[in-house]
């Protein structure tokens, strides 16, 4: 028996990945975080399957799903949203797994920021604009932030953010961020990603939280923060560049593939 955690991805169920529809298949019992995984998810189950909303779950509860499975001898799928690698409460379950000697593995799901930047249409590092994004949020009641690792830090770098969990808080992002990136620096906040409802709210850090006030967003929302947005002056990236040698190119012409027929 194998818990099988999978990045259910950011809502769509088409953004799941091949590997993790894959094991959806074969595990007769599946958890399932119904407060942001799509229902749609749920098909690629085996019929009969034993399906478990932990939205109303505590970690002991979950837990003993797990057990249960373990004892039955049932494969488990247990899905979670976005990545698994950030703010899925993961560790913590798989803490408890080791202590109990229970097998898992971990199939990678596409994470809520890279939906985000697919939904607005930007690369959120641009040359000789930001090559770096940051993933954060502010202190909350699940967990406050480490002190050294403060809005302020991130900001003084001039990287791209990625501010998860924290919508209810723009005004105060926007004083926090504004003396550091300029009134006048791109904003990007967007809703569900990928899921039917999707919705996204673009402005600059002056006038975001106005644009905003006429029809709010309350939760589920990323908040993107950075000249990359929205920065069409810029060099083309040297990768590129006629006469860049790397080691794949060197500099011969197009090279065609042509793959067999398989019919």
């Amino acid at each position: 028996m194998t818990v099988h955690f999978i990045g259910a991805g950011p809502g769509a169920a088409d953004l799941i990945t091949v590997r993790g529809q894959r094991l959806l298949s074969q595990c007769p019992v599946c958890l399932y975080a119904g407060s942001t995984v799509a229902t749609e998810l749920l098909e690629y189950c085996p019929p009969g399957a034993r399906l478990i909303n932990t939205a109303a779950l505590d970690l002991e509860a979950i837990e003993l799903e797990y057990v249960r499975a373990h004892q039955n001898g049932e494969a488990v799928a247990r899905l979670h949203s976005g990545d698994l690698s950030v703010y899925s409460a993961l560790a913590e379950q798989l803490r408890r797994l080791k202590q109990r000697g229970i097998d898992y593995t971990l199939t990678p799901g596409v994470p809520a920021f890279a939906a985000a930047a697919a939904l607005i249409e930007r690369e959120l590092t641009v040359p000789e604009v930001a090559q770096s994004v940051v993933l954060t949020r502010l202190s909350g009641r699940a967990s406050k932030m480490p002190e050294r690792e403060q809005l302020e830090r991130f900001a003084d770098t001039g990287a791209t953010l990625a501010i998860h969990l924290a919508i209810h808080r723009l005004e105060e992002i926007v004083t926090r961020l504004t003396p550091f990136y300029g009134a006048d620096c791109p904003v990007a906040v967007v809703y569900r990603a990928s899921w039917p409802e999707e919705r996204m709210v673009q402005g600059v850090l002056g006038d975001i939280v106005e644009r905003l006030a006429a029809d709010p967003i309350e939760r589920s929302a990323l908040i993107l923060v950075g000249q990359a947005l929205g920065d069409s002056d810029f060099r083309d990236s040297a990768l590129y560049e006629t006469g860049y040698c790397r080691r794949f190119r060197h500099g011969e012409g197009i090279e065609a593939l042509t793959l067999p027929d398989k019919r």
